[in-house]
């Protein structure tokens, strides 16, 4: 399957062509100002190198994603997941952290979002809907 074209880094200026939002070298400046302007206090506590130390460890362990292993499909995991949230007094025990593919973990924050906002509707359900279609027609 042919890879999606490259696209113009986000940093303003930059005419290097990326895969993600913006170029090796601004993508660190971004994470740099990201932390130290945007992010939560609280969340700098929670996930200082302690984490990154027990994130790896996890990853290392568990390679693949446990949700698409559950379903049969092998995909490398690159997110570690709180199964319950440190803010609602989740742990980093291993019992509480679970190895995620990108796509699931943005699978889980969507559906908390909307759960909060009193369940899956409207052109969230629909796409989400529609890509499990899609992802079955695939499959078979």
């Amino acid at each position: 399957m042919p890879y999606k074209p490259k696209k113009p880094c986000k940093f303003s200026g930059c005419p290097k062509l990326t895969h993600g939002s913006y170029c090796d070298e601004h993508e660190q400046t971004e994470n740099r100002r990201y932390n130290k302007y945007q992010r939560d206090p609280e969340s700098k506590k929670r996930y200082g190198s302690q984490w990154k130390k027990i994130r790896d460890r996890y990853i290392k362990t568990n390679p693949l994603c446990e949700l698409c292993k559950e379903s049969g499909k092998y995909t490398p995991a690159d997110t570690v997941h709180h199964k319950q949230k440190l803010s609602d007094g989740g742990t980093h025990d291993t019992a509480n952290l679970q190895a995620l593919c990108h796509s699931c973990h943005n699978r889980i924050h969507g559906f908390e979002k909307a759960n909060k906002s009193g369940g899956v509707s409207g052109s969230a359900g629909k796409q989400s809907a529609c890509r499990n279609q899609r992802n079955q027609k695939y499959q078979k």
